[in-house]
């Protein structure tokens, strides 16, 4: 059997249901193990790494749930990443939430819809191969760039990665979306590095960082004598990249002329420097990256529609750091730790529960390059190795906001104040969460309903 062939584990006393499913799973292509207890589901696991398990809750020798449940969190202690769908023949909600709770990837009530069983599990699958795809890239990127990595766990960051690791081998041109601070030029940094260039020079430029004359020159080059200042020959930065990767960083802002220059080097590979006779052959990648909206400068005759397309062979758009609050914890702990050298005591901080609480909470309109400097600043200033709300500068001295970010929402405005009416009212009233409901007019179980939602202690 190939080595590719995914495996699963089938975990269940019942022969009729190991049958029928066992089989309908091999006829799909998996290699399936199965175990009809306890005892032999933890060998099987142990022994056999899978990346599907598939696992009743009421196994012998007593058929206890709770049993069950522990089986699902010892298996998740020693292999995190094992996707487990639990299977029950109990059709109590309770029991599901529990699992979910407990790290369970999915849960399916006895009687089982064969279809259903397949979609679940390729789902899964799908899922850990991904998450191998991100390892890799990841690993990779690391051991390339030290200190530098892209870490995340969100949906939307992930799938920016996997299209990385795609299109990464090949030489289509990449187009990089997202607002400033989104690590556009560390993702283009790890195509580079992923690709048969990486060996080659990667040469990186903002476009809108320039004057027209000099953005033309530095890219293009230019001959001694074509204007005035040009004392010697430069090459430009498409020669200095030739072979590699020239990362192309603001293109929305290159001005129409050098648009209609940079489109004929990407149709010909020829470019031309300012003030000579001939053109010169260069074989660069083309990865550009811009946080406004292209099509929009289109329609307003700022951006070529073929220079577009062009550009364009694939896009990675890379989320904001307020779509993807579930990875703030993982962000701020590695800035943190990469900002231990600057403190006065050079002790990697950490973070307390309603310090990570208040950096979910706050919009980042900066995004990761924000944080990364909002972490420098609290380990400075911190006196201490733990950082609290207050430590933040976004926040007034007691961990709440000052400010609702400007592109916020009506919700999203309405819950900041609520949010912070209710953090000064428990404060107000040294904690106490009865007098505080009174005072907010809400009833004690909706008083912590609400600090439950907005993570406030």
């Amino acid at each position: 059997m190939s080595t590719d062939t995914p495996s699963l584990l089938l975990v269940d006393d019942d022969r009729a249901f190991r049958n029928i499913y066992g089989n309908l799973l091999r006829d799909e292509g998996f290699r399936v193990i199965e175990a009809d207890d306890r005892s032999s589901a933890r060998e099987a696991f142990v022994d056999t790494p899978t990346d599907v398990v598939l696992l009743d809750l009421m196994l012998p020798p007593d058929g206890s749930v709770q049993a069950g449940l522990d089986m699902l969190s010892e298996f998740l202690e020693l292999r995190p990443q094992a996707k487990i769908v639990v299977v029950s023949g109990a059709g109590d909600r309770r029991f599901m939430v529990r699992a979910v709770r407990e790290g369970a990837y999915d849960f399916l009530t006895k009687p089982v819809d064969p279809d259903v069983v397949l979609v679940v599990v390729e789902r899964a699958l799908a899922k850990r191969r991904l998450e191998r795809q991100v390892d890799n890239l990841r690993t990779s990127l690391e051991q390339s760039a030290p200190g530098q990595s892209m870490i995340g766990q969100s949906p939307s960051f992930l799938r920016a990665l996997e299209i990385a690791e795609r299109v990464a081998p090949t030489d289509l041109p990449v187009l990089i979306t997202g607002e400033n601070g989104t690590g556009k030029e560390l993702m283009a940094r790890t195509v580079h590095d992923r690709s048969k260039r990486k060996n080659a020079p990667f040469v990186a430029i903002n476009c809108g960082a320039l004057p027209e004359n000099l953005l033309e020159s530095t890219l293009f080059g230019h001959k001694k004598g074509a204007f005035t200042g040009a004392i010697n020959d430069r090459p430009g930065l498409f020669v200095e990249a030739d072979g590699g990767t020239l990362f192309l960083d603001e293109v929305g802002d290159m001005p129409p002329h050098l648009q209609v220059k940079l489109l004929r080097t990407l149709e010909t590979g020829d470019i031309l420097p300012v003030g000579a006779d001939g053109t010169v052959q260069v074989d660069v990648r083309i990865i550009s990256a811009t946080n406004r909206d292209l099509l929009k400068l289109q329609r307003e005759g700022q951006f070529r529609e073929d220079l577009y397309w062009r550009i364009k062979g694939a896009e990675i758009a890379l989320p904001p750091l307020r779509e993807r609050s579930g990875d703030i914890p993982l962000l701020a702990t590695h800035f943190l730790n990469q900002s231990a050298s600057i403190g006065a005591d050079a002790t990697p901080r950490r973070l307390t529960d309603e310090a990570i609480a208040a950096l979910k909470s706050h919009r980042w309109p900066g995004n990761l390059r924000e944080l990364r400097h909002e972490m420098q600043r609290a380990t400075v200033m911190s006196t201490t190795a733990v950082l609290e709300p207050s430590d933040f500068a976004f926040t007034d001295g007691t961990g709440q906001p000052t400010q609702v970010a400007a592109d916020a929402t009506l919700k999203e405005k309405v819950e900041a104040l609520e949010r912070r009416e209710i953090s000064r009212t428990l404060q107000r009233f040294d904690g106490n969460r009865t007098q505080s409901a009174d005072a907010l007019g809400l009833s004690r179980q909706g008083l912590l309903n609400k600090m439950e939602r907005y993570g406030l202690t």
